[in-house]
């Protein structure tokens, strides 16, 4: 996961009119002003007979809302795929024009974009490029294969430690407030040294809220559960600014705008504390922002599902910038390993969502100094109830000449479970530009849907929605209902490396904490009232307007629920001994 720099920066000067677009160029030269917009093209993935690249364009005069980037191969690279912005190729000509949502620049601001491409022979960067039209300066290219590169100054130096699964051979951390909460519930004993992720869900959590363990004490106690083997320690990244804009149950204590106190205050913080040298050989993974990137697509625009809050992050980026900052700035402690949330098959399963899901993440990947060299890999299903493995019924099977997909219960889905899902989307994020050796968690902490309510088996064939809701695991009243959910159940304990693609299964979320309040409880954490954790609530387009299937009586999001925890140990699958 060590970023290697294989790539130049080439100095431009953007002078943008009234249209917007860039009227000259001018070289800048030693004692000369800055240059007024510069080009990192950065080749991350070379196999010999193709690669993947990542340019980022930074604009450092007027603004402008339109722009168009050209460079010519001198080789025989071919453009084959491309995200974040239009990539076309002309012989060896190459031109990459900005999308709708990138367009404008700033004075400051910058745009990213990656592409996949093929070669033979040499792979030697471009030495020229133009913008607009316009020839700018650069420096002269680099060889991708010159040792003598010149590297993010930011990075780790040296081999990494980092391997290649972290989870394998090493315990995990057990969460000593959880367990002590775990232990303290009838049957709660059967669990209670199982490891959980620890949420820093706010600025205080880092220092510790109300004499409980902060972030150091965390990072101690797992050097102590250590010994002479090795531990990894699961860390929850959340406090984006204008957090979770689609369920307000999760709102956080930043307010829209506050990117600049999300870095200083928050993830700086953090990475201080992980950098420490004390806690070098701890294996720490980090869950960035659960619940953000997706939100943008799925949340925003014309959209039924759209919400004003997402339209707002989408436009300022801040959820973009954000989880770009945490990658580059954590991704640059050695033995931390960063894991993107991905969603869930029930939320960006379908065709429309899923491979833009993926270029929104991929965006995020290149923003703020991020590279897909910070990002170990991805987890899905976080604090959510999706089920791991529906084995009554595929997405390939029909009832009567009627597919499984027309079934009100996958309503078009491509995905039935989140194994099926998460191994189908982290092919889609390589194919993206992300490394060929990513992996998967899985969060299985609430998903297990066992109890005497599971199926033994499929359902009915005398029509489609018969033969899925009889032999369906999952039985929430619609996949979109998120919040404390009744019926629902452990699922497979945490494990290392159980299916192919697939890094870890872990219990993120902690089981018995809250997902939100049943009804509006003041509180100084910033959490909202969400309607779909009120169990009376009968839904919204989100969830297909039907009930919310939540439990009475929640607590807001993060606290002890005592009645879930008994819920959950009540319907596990596999079953609790």
């Amino acid at each position: 996961m060590t970023r290697t720099r294989t790539a130049m920066l080439a100095a431009l000067t953007l002078v943008a009119g009234a249209s917007g677009t860039a009227l000259a160029a001018q070289t800048a030269s030693a004692g000369t002003a800055a240059a007024a917009c510069t080009v990192d093209y950065e080749v991350q993935n070379d196999w010999g007979s193709g690669f993947t690249a990542a340019v980022t364009v930074t604009n450092n005069g007027a603004a402008t809302s339109g722009w168009s980037l050209g460079w010519t191969y001198a080789g025989s690279q071919k453009v084959t795929g491309s995200w974040n912005a239009k990539v076309s190729q002309s012989g060896a000509a190459v031109t990459a024009a900005n999308e709708s949502h990138n367009g404008t620049l700033s004075t400051g601001g910058s745009a990213s974009f990656g592409f996949q491409a093929t070669y033979s022979g040499s792979n030697a960067i471009p030495a020229t490029f133009t913008l607009n039209g316009v020839t700018c300066n650069a420096d002269g290219g680099t060889d991708p294969t010159d040792p003598t590169d010149p590297t993010d100054p930011t990075d780790p130096t040296g081999p990494s430690a980092r391997v290649d699964n972290p989870y394998d051979g090493a315990q995990v951390y057990v969460n000593p407030e959880w367990s002590a909460n775990a232990a303290a519930e009838a049957g709660g004993d059967r669990i209670a040294d199982e490891p959980t992720g620890v949420w820093l869900d706010r600025t205080a959590a880092i220092e510790g809220v109300n004499g409980g363990m902060g972030l150091r004490d965390h990072l101690d106690a797992a050097l102590e559960q250590k010994g002479s083997g090795e531990l990894v320690v699961q860390l929850v990244i959340y406090n984006l600014p204008g957090r979770d804009c689609s369920a307000l149950a999760s709102n956080g204590e930043l307010g829209p705008t506050e990117i600049d106190r999300y870095k200083t205050e928050y993830i700086d913080p953090i990475k201080e504390i992980l950098g420490d040298s004390k806690y070098a050989s701890l294996r720490i993974v980090t869950t960035v922002e659960i619940d953000s990137l997706p939100n943008l697509v799925t949340n925003t625009g014309s959209r039924p599902t759209a919400v004003p809050e997402c339209d707002t992050m989408k436009a300022n980026g801040n959820y973009v910038k954000g989880v770009g900052y945490a990658l580059a700035q954590l991704g640059d402690v050695p033995n931390v390993y960063n894991y993107i949330d991905a969603g869930h098959h029930g939320w960006i399963g379908w065709d429309d969502n899923f491979g833009a899901s993926a270029d929104i993440i991929r965006e995020a990947a290149s923003a703020e100094g991020a590279t897909v060299a910070d990002v170990h890999g991805f987890i899905t299903n976080t604090a959510n109830y999706s089920a791991l493995e529906e084995e009554n019924f595929s997405i390939d099977d029909s009832v009567n000449g009627t597919s499984v997909r027309q079934s009100k219960w996958v309503d078009w889905n491509r995905y039935v479970d989140e194994l099926s899902f998460a191994q189908a989307f982290r092919n889609e994020l390589v194919s993206k530009g992300f490394e060929s050796g990513i992996g998967m968690l899985i969060d299985t902490s609430r998903n297990g849907w066992g109890g005497t309510a599971r199926p033994t088996g499929p359902g009915p064939q005398t029509s489609v929605d018969a033969y899925v809701d009889g032999g369906r695991y999952d039985l929430r009243i619609h996949p979109g209902n998120w919040c404390n959910q009744s019926g629902a159940g452990l699922g497979e304990r945490p494990q290392a490396s159980p299916a192919a693609g697939i890094d870890a299964y872990v219990w993120m979320k902690p089981p018995g904490e809250s997902d939100g309040a049943s009804e509006l409880i003041d509180n100084d954490e910033g959490k909202g009232f969400d309607r779909m954790c009120d169990p009376t609530y009968e839904g919204n387009v989100r969830n297909g307007n039907s009930p919310s299937g939540a439990l009475a009586n929640a607590p807001i999001s993060g606290k002890w629920f005592s009645a879930q925890f008994q819920e959950l140990l009540k319907n596990a699958y596999p079953p609790l001994s």
